[in-house]
Protein backbone atom coordinates (compact mmCIF):
# COMPACT_ATOMS: atom_id res chain seq x y z
CA UNK A 1 0.00 0.00 0.00
CA UNK A 2 1.22 3.58 -0.58
CA UNK A 3 2.14 6.03 2.17
CA UNK A 4 -0.76 6.28 4.61
CA UNK A 5 -3.13 9.15 5.14
CA UNK A 6 -4.03 10.50 8.55
CA UNK A 7 -7.39 8.76 8.38
CA UNK A 8 -5.73 5.44 7.65
CA UNK A 9 -3.35 5.96 10.57
CA UNK A 10 -6.25 6.56 12.97
CA UNK A 11 -8.22 3.64 11.58
CA UNK A 12 -5.15 1.45 12.09
CA UNK A 13 -5.01 2.42 15.76
CA UNK A 14 -8.67 1.55 16.21
CA UNK A 15 -8.19 -1.77 14.47
CA UNK A 16 -5.61 -2.81 17.07
CA UNK A 17 -7.04 -2.57 20.59
CA UNK A 18 -4.08 -2.40 22.91
CA UNK A 19 -3.74 -2.72 26.67
CA UNK A 20 -2.96 0.80 27.86
CA UNK A 21 -3.38 1.94 31.47
CA UNK A 22 -3.63 5.55 32.59
CA UNK A 23 -4.10 6.48 36.25
CA UNK A 24 -5.38 3.06 37.18
CA UNK A 25 -7.91 2.81 34.36
CA UNK A 26 -7.69 0.95 31.10
CA UNK A 27 -7.99 3.12 27.99
CA UNK A 28 -10.60 1.64 25.67
CA UNK A 29 -9.82 3.70 22.53
CA UNK A 30 -6.64 5.78 22.32
CA UNK A 31 -8.00 7.72 19.34
CA UNK A 32 -10.88 9.10 21.41
CA UNK A 33 -9.44 9.30 24.91
CA UNK A 34 -9.02 13.00 25.84
CA UNK A 35 -5.40 12.55 26.88
CA UNK A 36 -4.42 11.05 23.51
CA UNK A 37 -6.88 12.49 21.01
CA UNK A 38 -5.06 15.70 20.12
CA UNK A 39 -1.58 14.12 19.80
CA UNK A 40 -3.14 11.45 17.56
CA UNK A 41 -4.58 14.20 15.40
CA UNK A 42 -1.19 15.92 15.19
CA UNK A 43 0.44 12.69 14.07
CA UNK A 44 -2.37 12.12 11.59
CA UNK A 45 -1.56 15.53 10.11
CA UNK A 46 2.00 14.34 9.44
CA UNK A 47 0.67 11.40 7.44
CA UNK A 48 -1.69 13.70 5.54
CA UNK A 49 1.26 15.89 4.56
CA UNK A 50 2.59 12.94 2.53
CA UNK A 51 -0.37 13.43 0.18
CA UNK A 52 -0.30 17.21 0.05
CA UNK A 53 0.89 18.42 -3.37
CA UNK A 54 3.06 21.00 -1.60
CA UNK A 55 5.05 18.36 0.31
CA UNK A 56 4.62 14.90 -1.22
CA UNK A 57 7.65 15.06 -3.54
CA UNK A 58 9.86 15.67 -0.51
CA UNK A 59 8.09 13.42 1.99
CA UNK A 60 7.82 10.38 -0.30
CA UNK A 61 9.74 8.46 -2.94
CA UNK A 62 8.95 5.51 -5.19
CA UNK A 63 9.24 2.16 -3.44
CA UNK A 64 11.86 -0.10 -5.09
CA UNK A 65 9.55 -3.11 -4.65
CA UNK A 66 5.99 -1.85 -5.16
CA UNK A 67 6.53 1.36 -7.11
CA UNK A 68 4.13 3.08 -4.72
CA UNK A 69 5.07 6.29 -2.87
CA UNK A 70 6.56 5.50 0.55
CA UNK A 71 8.09 7.69 3.27
CA UNK A 72 11.40 9.38 2.50
CA UNK A 73 12.80 8.31 5.88
CA UNK A 74 12.98 4.77 4.42
CA UNK A 75 15.09 5.95 1.48
CA UNK A 76 18.57 4.41 1.25
CA UNK A 77 20.55 7.36 -0.12
CA UNK A 78 22.74 6.87 -3.17
CA UNK A 79 23.64 10.51 -3.80
CA UNK A 80 24.19 13.72 -1.86
CA UNK A 81 20.86 14.92 -3.28
CA UNK A 82 19.19 11.98 -1.53
CA UNK A 83 20.67 13.08 1.80
CA UNK A 84 19.41 16.61 1.23
CA UNK A 85 15.95 15.27 0.39
CA UNK A 86 15.92 13.29 3.62
CA UNK A 87 16.94 16.37 5.60
CA UNK A 88 14.16 18.40 4.01
CA UNK A 89 11.65 15.65 4.80
CA UNK A 90 12.79 15.46 8.43
CA UNK A 91 12.56 19.23 8.64
CA UNK A 92 9.03 19.42 7.23
CA UNK A 93 7.67 16.99 9.81
CA UNK A 94 9.66 18.62 12.61
CA UNK A 95 8.36 22.07 11.68
CA UNK A 96 4.80 20.73 11.79
CA UNK A 97 5.35 19.92 15.48
CA UNK A 98 7.89 22.70 16.23
CA UNK A 99 10.39 19.92 16.97
CA UNK A 100 8.47 19.04 20.13
CA UNK A 101 7.59 15.45 19.18
CA UNK A 102 10.92 13.72 19.51
CA UNK A 103 9.60 10.34 18.40
CA UNK A 104 7.67 11.26 15.27
CA UNK A 105 7.37 8.26 12.93
CA UNK A 106 10.40 9.17 10.82
CA UNK A 107 12.77 8.43 13.71
CA UNK A 108 12.07 4.70 13.89
CA UNK A 109 11.85 4.54 10.10
CA UNK A 110 15.52 5.54 10.01
CA UNK A 111 16.27 2.82 12.59
CA UNK A 112 14.72 0.20 10.32
CA UNK A 113 16.74 1.48 7.36
CA UNK A 114 19.97 1.43 9.36
CA UNK A 115 19.38 -2.15 10.49
CA UNK A 116 18.43 -3.36 7.02
CA UNK A 117 21.55 -1.79 5.53
CA UNK A 118 23.63 -3.56 8.19
CA UNK A 119 22.14 -6.99 7.63
CA UNK A 120 25.61 -8.55 7.74
CA UNK A 121 25.83 -7.55 11.41
CA UNK A 122 22.64 -9.46 12.22
CA UNK A 123 23.97 -12.37 10.14
CA UNK A 124 26.66 -12.91 12.76
CA UNK A 125 23.97 -14.58 14.83
CA UNK A 126 22.64 -16.55 11.86
CA UNK A 127 21.62 -15.80 8.28
CA UNK A 128 17.95 -16.14 9.19
CA UNK A 129 18.15 -13.14 11.52
CA UNK A 130 19.56 -10.93 8.76
CA UNK A 131 16.78 -12.05 6.43
CA UNK A 132 14.21 -11.34 9.15
CA UNK A 133 15.53 -7.80 9.58
CA UNK A 134 15.42 -6.97 5.88
CA UNK A 135 11.92 -8.38 5.49
CA UNK A 136 10.74 -6.42 8.53
CA UNK A 137 12.17 -3.16 7.17
CA UNK A 138 10.32 -3.77 3.91
CA UNK A 139 7.13 -4.63 5.80
CA UNK A 140 7.25 -1.41 7.80
CA UNK A 141 8.10 0.63 4.69
CA UNK A 142 5.37 -0.80 2.50
CA UNK A 143 2.70 -0.51 5.21
CA UNK A 144 3.92 2.85 6.53
CA UNK A 145 3.77 1.61 10.11
CA UNK A 146 4.43 3.81 13.11
CA UNK A 147 6.96 2.20 15.47
CA UNK A 148 8.15 3.02 18.95
CA UNK A 149 10.86 1.41 21.04
CA UNK A 150 11.89 0.93 24.67
CA UNK A 151 15.61 0.50 25.28
CA UNK A 152 16.07 1.10 29.00
CA UNK A 153 15.74 -1.44 31.77
CA UNK A 154 13.65 -0.44 34.79
CA UNK A 155 15.51 1.69 37.34
CA UNK A 156 15.64 -0.98 40.01
CA UNK A 157 19.20 -1.77 41.07
CA UNK A 158 21.60 0.01 38.71
CA UNK A 159 24.62 -1.61 40.35
CA UNK A 160 23.61 -5.00 39.01
CA UNK A 161 23.21 -6.39 35.51
CA UNK A 162 19.86 -7.66 34.24
CA UNK A 163 20.71 -11.25 35.09
CA UNK A 164 21.68 -10.28 38.67
CA UNK A 165 18.41 -8.57 39.63
CA UNK A 166 16.39 -9.95 42.53
CA UNK A 167 13.98 -11.40 39.97
CA UNK A 168 15.64 -12.81 36.82
CA UNK A 169 12.62 -11.66 34.80
CA UNK A 170 12.40 -8.16 36.25
CA UNK A 171 14.23 -6.84 33.20
CA UNK A 172 12.73 -7.91 29.89
CA UNK A 173 14.10 -11.13 28.49
CA UNK A 174 13.35 -14.58 27.16
CA UNK A 175 11.65 -16.90 29.61
CA UNK A 176 11.03 -19.79 27.21
CA UNK A 177 11.99 -20.93 23.74
CA UNK A 178 9.65 -22.94 21.51
CA UNK A 179 9.77 -24.32 18.02
CA UNK A 180 7.57 -21.46 16.83
CA UNK A 181 9.29 -18.62 18.67
CA UNK A 182 10.17 -17.19 22.08
CA UNK A 183 8.20 -16.10 25.15
CA UNK A 184 9.15 -12.68 26.56
CA UNK A 185 8.69 -11.62 30.19
CA UNK A 186 9.70 -8.49 32.13
CA UNK A 187 9.67 -4.73 31.67
CA UNK A 188 11.27 -2.04 29.56
CA UNK A 189 11.06 1.74 29.52
CA UNK A 190 10.65 4.36 28.08
CA UNK A 191 8.22 3.96 25.19
CA UNK A 192 7.57 7.46 23.89
CA UNK A 193 4.27 7.56 21.99
CA UNK A 194 4.00 3.84 22.73
CA UNK A 195 0.24 3.99 23.47
CA UNK A 196 -0.48 5.36 19.99
CA UNK A 197 1.95 3.44 17.78
CA UNK A 198 1.44 0.34 15.62
CA UNK A 199 4.35 -1.86 16.69
CA UNK A 200 7.34 -2.03 19.03
CA UNK A 201 10.87 -2.63 17.81
CA UNK A 202 12.94 -3.78 20.78
CA UNK A 203 16.73 -3.91 20.93
CA UNK A 204 19.52 -3.25 23.45
CA UNK A 205 21.80 -0.43 24.44
CA UNK A 206 25.49 -1.34 24.78
CA UNK A 207 26.67 -2.44 28.20
CA UNK A 208 25.27 -5.95 28.59
CA UNK A 209 27.41 -8.35 30.58
CA UNK A 210 28.14 -12.09 30.43
CA UNK A 211 25.18 -13.88 31.96
CA UNK A 212 22.72 -11.46 30.34
CA UNK A 213 22.12 -13.79 27.39
CA UNK A 214 18.36 -14.19 28.04
CA UNK A 215 18.07 -10.39 27.84
CA UNK A 216 20.23 -10.06 24.71
CA UNK A 217 17.46 -10.13 22.15
CA UNK A 218 16.11 -7.86 19.42
CA UNK A 219 12.62 -8.35 18.04
CA UNK A 220 9.45 -6.66 16.81
CA UNK A 221 5.96 -7.14 18.17
CA UNK A 222 2.54 -5.69 17.28
CA UNK A 223 1.17 -3.33 19.88
CA UNK A 224 -1.89 -5.54 20.37
CA UNK A 225 0.13 -8.69 21.07
CA UNK A 226 -1.50 -10.69 23.88
CA UNK A 227 0.24 -10.04 27.18
CA UNK A 228 1.80 -6.70 26.15
CA UNK A 229 0.76 -4.04 28.66
CA UNK A 230 1.59 -0.34 28.87
CA UNK A 231 1.42 1.78 32.01
CA UNK A 232 1.55 5.49 31.19
CA UNK A 233 2.96 8.38 33.14
CA UNK A 234 0.58 11.12 34.22
CA UNK A 235 -0.21 13.31 31.19
CA UNK A 236 0.42 17.04 31.16
CA UNK A 237 -2.84 17.58 29.32
CA UNK A 238 -6.00 15.60 29.97
CA UNK A 239 -7.65 17.03 26.87
CA UNK A 240 -9.37 19.89 28.68
CA UNK A 241 -6.67 22.53 28.59
CA UNK A 242 -7.32 25.66 26.58
CA UNK A 243 -5.14 26.03 23.50
CA UNK A 244 -4.86 29.72 24.37
CA UNK A 245 -3.55 29.03 27.87
CA UNK A 246 -1.44 26.00 26.91
CA UNK A 247 -0.90 26.00 23.13
CA UNK A 248 1.94 23.46 23.21
CA UNK A 249 0.88 21.12 26.01
CA UNK A 250 -2.64 20.95 24.57
CA UNK A 251 -1.40 19.77 21.18
CA UNK A 252 2.03 18.16 21.30
CA UNK A 253 2.00 15.96 24.39
CA UNK A 254 4.10 12.82 23.83
CA UNK A 255 2.73 10.09 26.05
CA UNK A 256 5.40 7.86 27.59
CA UNK A 257 4.86 4.37 28.94
CA UNK A 258 6.55 1.45 30.63
CA UNK A 259 6.19 -1.78 28.67
CA UNK A 260 5.38 -4.92 30.58
CA UNK A 261 5.71 -8.23 28.78
CA UNK A 262 3.48 -10.79 30.46
CA UNK A 263 4.70 -13.87 28.55
CA UNK A 264 4.38 -12.29 25.12
CA UNK A 265 4.91 -14.67 22.20
CA UNK A 266 7.25 -13.53 19.43
CA UNK A 267 7.55 -15.75 16.32
CA UNK A 268 11.03 -16.52 15.03
CA UNK A 269 10.49 -14.45 11.89
CA UNK A 270 10.23 -11.34 14.10
CA UNK A 271 13.46 -12.08 16.02
CA UNK A 272 16.65 -10.31 14.87
CA UNK A 273 19.17 -11.05 17.65
CA UNK A 274 18.91 -13.95 20.05
CA UNK A 275 20.90 -15.02 23.11
CA UNK A 276 23.97 -13.07 21.99
CA UNK A 277 25.48 -10.52 24.38
CA UNK A 278 28.42 -9.62 22.12
CA UNK A 279 26.13 -8.95 19.18
CA UNK A 280 23.66 -6.96 21.29
CA UNK A 281 26.52 -4.75 22.47
CA UNK A 282 27.86 -4.35 18.93
CA UNK A 283 24.54 -3.23 17.50
CA UNK A 284 25.06 0.51 17.98
CA UNK A 285 28.65 0.86 16.76
CA UNK A 286 28.59 -1.79 14.04
CA UNK A 287 25.30 -0.99 12.29
CA UNK A 288 26.02 2.75 11.83
CA UNK A 289 22.65 3.25 13.49
CA UNK A 290 23.67 6.66 14.85
CA UNK A 291 24.62 7.93 11.39
CA UNK A 292 21.01 7.52 10.29
CA UNK A 293 19.18 8.40 13.48
CA UNK A 294 21.58 11.26 14.17
CA UNK A 295 20.55 12.85 10.90
CA UNK A 296 16.88 12.84 11.85
CA UNK A 297 17.33 13.72 15.50
CA UNK A 298 19.62 16.65 14.84
CA UNK A 299 17.37 18.09 12.14
CA UNK A 300 14.50 17.89 14.61
CA UNK A 301 16.70 19.48 17.28
CA UNK A 302 17.59 22.26 14.86
CA UNK A 303 13.91 23.04 14.36
CA UNK A 304 13.23 22.90 18.11
CA UNK A 305 16.19 25.15 18.90
CA UNK A 306 15.16 27.63 16.22
CA UNK A 307 11.64 27.67 17.65
CA UNK A 308 12.84 28.19 21.23
CA UNK A 309 15.20 30.98 20.16
CA UNK A 310 12.38 32.55 18.16
CA UNK A 311 10.13 32.52 21.22
CA UNK A 312 12.88 34.17 23.28
CA UNK A 313 13.31 36.86 20.61
CA UNK A 314 9.56 37.48 20.44
CA UNK A 315 9.26 37.82 24.22
CA UNK A 316 12.15 40.29 24.26
CA UNK A 317 10.61 42.37 21.48
CA UNK A 318 7.17 42.34 23.10
CA UNK A 319 8.48 44.23 26.14
CA UNK A 320 11.45 45.91 24.40
CA UNK A 321 13.93 44.01 26.51
CA UNK A 322 15.92 43.53 23.31
CA UNK A 323 17.08 47.16 23.65
CA UNK A 324 19.47 46.13 26.44
CA UNK A 325 22.98 44.96 25.62
CA UNK A 326 23.00 41.91 27.92
CA UNK A 327 19.74 40.64 26.36
CA UNK A 328 21.17 41.17 22.87
CA UNK A 329 24.24 39.21 23.93
CA UNK A 330 22.16 36.30 25.24
CA UNK A 331 20.00 36.18 22.12
CA UNK A 332 23.10 36.35 19.93
CA UNK A 333 24.57 33.42 21.85
CA UNK A 334 21.43 31.37 21.25
CA UNK A 335 21.33 32.25 17.55
CA UNK A 336 24.95 31.11 17.27
CA UNK A 337 23.93 27.68 18.58
CA UNK A 338 21.36 27.39 15.81
CA UNK A 339 23.91 28.27 13.14
CA UNK A 340 26.40 25.74 14.51
CA UNK A 341 23.79 22.98 14.52
CA UNK A 342 22.78 23.62 10.94
CA UNK A 343 26.40 23.81 9.82
CA UNK A 344 27.24 20.48 11.44
CA UNK A 345 24.27 18.80 9.76
CA UNK A 346 25.29 20.10 6.34
CA UNK A 347 28.88 19.01 6.94
CA UNK A 348 27.70 15.51 7.85
CA UNK A 349 25.89 15.35 4.51
CA UNK A 350 28.72 16.76 2.40
CA UNK A 351 31.40 14.59 4.04
CA UNK A 352 29.19 11.52 3.84
CA UNK A 353 30.32 7.92 4.23
CA UNK A 354 29.98 5.32 1.49
CA UNK A 355 28.83 1.79 2.36
CA UNK A 356 30.20 -1.37 0.71
CA UNK A 357 27.06 -1.65 -1.46
CA UNK A 358 27.40 1.90 -2.78
CA UNK A 359 24.83 3.60 -0.59
CA UNK A 360 25.84 6.69 1.35
CA UNK A 361 25.01 8.02 4.80
CA UNK A 362 25.84 11.08 6.84
CA UNK A 363 29.19 10.90 8.56
CA UNK A 364 28.95 10.45 12.29
CA UNK A 365 31.46 12.81 13.94
CA UNK A 366 29.61 16.14 13.53
CA UNK A 367 26.26 14.54 14.38
CA UNK A 368 27.67 12.93 17.50
CA UNK A 369 29.24 16.23 18.49
CA UNK A 370 25.82 17.86 18.32
CA UNK A 371 24.22 15.13 20.41
CA UNK A 372 26.91 15.66 23.06
CA UNK A 373 26.37 19.44 23.14
CA UNK A 374 22.59 19.72 22.79
CA UNK A 375 22.03 18.65 26.42
CA UNK A 376 23.86 21.88 27.28
CA UNK A 377 22.70 24.14 24.46
CA UNK A 378 18.96 23.54 24.71
CA UNK A 379 18.81 24.10 28.50
CA UNK A 380 20.81 27.30 27.97
CA UNK A 381 18.23 28.61 25.48
CA UNK A 382 15.45 27.78 27.93
CA UNK A 383 17.37 29.56 30.70
CA UNK A 384 17.68 32.65 28.51
CA UNK A 385 13.95 32.56 27.79
CA UNK A 386 13.22 32.32 31.50
CA UNK A 387 15.48 35.28 32.27
CA UNK A 388 13.99 37.49 29.57
CA UNK A 389 10.38 36.64 30.46
CA UNK A 390 11.10 36.84 34.19
CA UNK A 391 8.04 37.58 36.34
CA UNK A 392 5.84 38.13 33.31
CA UNK A 393 5.93 34.39 32.69
CA UNK A 394 4.43 33.77 36.12
CA UNK A 395 1.68 36.38 36.06
CA UNK A 396 -0.10 35.88 32.75
CA UNK A 397 -3.91 35.82 33.07
CA UNK A 398 -6.05 33.06 31.60
CA UNK A 399 -8.40 33.05 28.65
CA UNK A 400 -11.29 33.21 31.13
CA UNK A 401 -9.96 36.52 32.52
CA UNK A 402 -10.35 38.19 29.14
CA UNK A 403 -14.02 37.21 29.11
CA UNK A 404 -14.89 38.24 32.68
CA UNK A 405 -16.78 41.59 32.36
CA UNK A 406 -15.68 42.81 35.78
CA UNK A 407 -11.93 42.61 35.03
CA UNK A 408 -11.73 42.57 31.23
CA UNK A 409 -10.76 46.24 31.01
CA UNK A 410 -8.01 45.82 33.62
CA UNK A 411 -6.63 42.83 31.75
CA UNK A 412 -6.66 44.77 28.49
CA UNK A 413 -4.89 47.74 30.09
CA UNK A 414 -2.28 46.25 32.36
CA UNK A 415 -1.11 43.29 30.32
CA UNK A 416 -0.38 45.11 27.08
CA UNK A 417 3.11 45.07 25.60
CA UNK A 418 5.42 47.65 24.07
CA UNK A 419 4.37 49.84 21.14
CA UNK A 420 0.69 49.19 21.76
CA UNK A 421 0.90 45.40 21.54
CA UNK A 422 -2.62 44.32 22.66
CA UNK A 423 -2.78 42.40 25.89
CA UNK A 424 -4.47 39.44 24.23
CA UNK A 425 -1.46 39.05 21.91
CA UNK A 426 1.16 39.67 24.59
CA UNK A 427 -0.44 37.16 26.93
CA UNK A 428 -0.81 34.63 24.12
CA UNK A 429 2.94 34.92 23.49
CA UNK A 430 3.86 34.65 27.17
CA UNK A 431 1.59 31.61 27.54
CA UNK A 432 3.44 29.99 24.64
CA UNK A 433 6.75 30.81 26.30
CA UNK A 434 5.61 29.44 29.68
CA UNK A 435 4.48 26.20 28.09
CA UNK A 436 7.96 25.84 26.64
CA UNK A 437 10.09 26.89 29.60
CA UNK A 438 8.07 26.64 32.81
CA UNK A 439 5.05 24.36 32.61
CA UNK A 440 5.30 20.61 33.28
CA UNK A 441 5.19 20.10 29.52
CA UNK A 442 8.23 22.32 29.11
CA UNK A 443 10.03 20.59 31.97
CA UNK A 444 9.54 17.26 30.26
CA UNK A 445 10.92 18.78 27.03
CA UNK A 446 13.98 19.96 28.94
CA UNK A 447 14.58 16.60 30.58
CA UNK A 448 14.00 14.88 27.25
CA UNK A 449 16.75 16.85 25.52
CA UNK A 450 19.16 16.43 28.42
CA UNK A 451 18.92 12.64 28.24
CA UNK A 452 17.78 12.15 24.65
CA UNK A 453 20.84 10.14 23.69
CA UNK A 454 21.65 8.88 27.18
CA UNK A 455 23.83 10.18 29.99
CA UNK A 456 25.37 13.43 28.64
CA UNK A 457 28.55 12.86 30.66
CA UNK A 458 29.08 9.48 29.06
CA UNK A 459 28.24 10.83 25.62
CA UNK A 460 30.95 13.47 25.83
CA UNK A 461 33.40 10.94 27.24
CA UNK A 462 32.59 8.65 24.30
CA UNK A 463 33.38 11.51 21.92
CA UNK A 464 36.89 11.50 23.38
CA UNK A 465 37.31 7.74 23.70
CA UNK A 466 35.74 6.89 20.35
CA UNK A 467 37.52 9.43 18.16
CA UNK A 468 40.98 9.42 16.66
CA UNK A 469 43.43 11.80 18.29
CA UNK A 470 45.83 11.56 15.35
CA UNK A 471 45.29 15.05 13.86
CA UNK A 472 45.58 16.62 17.32
CA UNK A 473 48.67 14.64 18.25
CA UNK A 474 50.45 15.29 14.95
CA UNK A 475 49.99 19.04 15.28
CA UNK A 476 51.32 19.09 18.83
CA UNK A 477 54.29 16.93 17.82
CA UNK A 478 55.13 19.34 14.98
CA UNK A 479 55.00 22.26 17.37
CA UNK A 480 57.28 20.44 19.84
CA UNK A 481 59.69 19.62 17.02
CA UNK A 482 60.01 23.32 16.17
CA UNK A 483 61.30 23.99 19.65
CA UNK A 484 64.30 21.77 19.07
CA UNK A 485 66.82 20.76 21.72
CA UNK A 486 67.91 22.94 24.64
Amino acid sequence: MPARTGKQFIEGLRARPREVWLQGKRVEDVTEHPAFKRPVERLAHLYDMQHDAQYRDILTYKSPSSGQPVGTAFLAPRTHADLVKRRKAFQLWAEATFGLMGRSPDFMNTVCLAFAEAKEVFARGGAQFADNMVRYYEHVRENDLFLSHALITPQTDRSKSSSQQVDPHLHMGVVKETKEGVIIRGARMLATLGPICDEMLIYNLPGMRPGDEPHAIAFAVPIDAPGLRQICREPYDWGGRSSYDHPLAANFEECDSVLIFNDVFVPWERVFIYNNVALANALYPDTALRNHTGHQTNVRALVKMRFAVGVAQAVARAIKADQFLHVQQMLGECMAYVELIESAIVRAEVEHDTTPNGNIRTTLAPLQALRSLLPTMYPRVIEVLQMIGAGGLLMAPTAADFNAPEIAKDVAKYYQGADGLPSVDRVRLFKLAWDLCGDAFGSRQLQYERYYAGDPVRIQAMTYLGSSDKPYREMVERAIAIAGSP
